[in-house]
């Protein structure tokens, strides 16, 4: 499903490599974004706020600011989608991306369809609420400098059929979530009824999570995740499975799921545990069921 043709979308491209901006930049705008690019985590952080982007990309190896602290900052501000793009492979720079509030991860080099694909599946995901339209350029006084703004040179294509995309490159999936009804989402009950385990307590609709009284802040993948098992009960859902919930796929049982979406399932369900307080040795809410899954814990100890 691609987004109506008459939403205006902005995309911010925060990467110090000027071929790769070109590359981002091309493949956006033949997606149907404008785009401002600039080429430090400071700039990428002001544009960000003065342009209220429903995009933003952000490479992780940067002067001045990393690419996660970057995220850092962003998320404390901004609901944009946020995928990062890195040259490193190893396992915790995935999981302080993600932990910095990153909704997708990009391994370079990446093929451009790939990059196509993720972002139609992020816009496949529902959103907490429509992006704002973009404003005008920044002038004196707003909160950062004028950036250029590139515009879209060509129509917002469908997204690309299953057996369209490339032999999968090694990715790490873990695209952003909402309330807005779009294909892939969690399946509640018609009323909106609270979901229940224990004293934890989330509303579908509202994208509220409670433990105890007491509202907890989740990412959108995190509450996602958490939705999903909440729905599944008892019910084991594998990480390749939550994988294709996260990419709103869930009705494609032959995409492809490598090891690096598994383990980005593993690095958000890591942050979730945290939030909730959550043990994996000793779980009060999510067991994980050993070369399987994750599926709720017992209503009782």
């Amino acid at each position: 499903m691609s987004t109506p043709a008459d939403e205006l979308k902005t995309a911010v491209i925060i990467e110090d490599d000027a071929e790769i901006r070109h590359i981002l930049a091309e493949v956006l705008e033949s997606s149907g974004f404008s785009t401002v690019s600039v080429g430090n985590g400071i700039d990428g952080v002001r544009a960000v706020l003065t342009y209220k982007p429903l995009l933003t990309t952000i490479d992780v190896n940067m002067p001045g600011i990393d690419g996660i602290e970057a995220a850092k900052r962003i998320r404390a501000q901004s609901d944009t989608f946020i995928i990062m793009l890195t040259g490193l492979s190893e396992e915790a720079d995935v999981i302080a991306g993600l932990g910095a509030g990153a909704d997708d991860y990009l391994l370079k080099p990446f093929r451009p369809r790939e990059l196509r694909a993720r972002v139609e599946a992020l816009l496949r995901r529902s959103r907490g609420v429509p992006a704002a339209p973009s404003p005008a350029p920044a002038t004196q006084g707003d909160v950062g400098p004028s950036f250029p703004v590139r515009t879209a040179t060509s129509a917002v294509p469908t997204a690309p059929a299953v057996g369209d995309v490339d032999a999968p490159a090694p990715l790490v999936v873990a695209p952003a979530s909402g309330s807005g009804g779009a294909a892939g989402r969690v399946p509640v009950d018609a009323d909106g009824e609270w979901l229940e385990h224990r004293d934890l307590r989330l509303h579908p609709e509202n994208r509220v999570v409670l433990i105890g009284g007491d509202e907890l802040d989740l990412t959108r993948t995190e509450f996602d995740l958490l939705a999903t098992l909440l729905e599944s009960k008892r019910r084991v859902r594998s990480k390749a499975d939550l994988t294709l919930v996260l990419r709103g796929e869930s009705y494609v049982t032959s995409y492809y799921v490598g090891d690096a979406d598994k383990r980005a399932v593993e690095a958000h369900m890591t942050n979730l545990r945290r939030k909730l307080g959550d043990s994996a040795a000793n779980p009060r809410y999510i067991e994980t069921v050993r070369g399987v899954g994750y599926r709720l814990t017992a209503e009782s100890a």
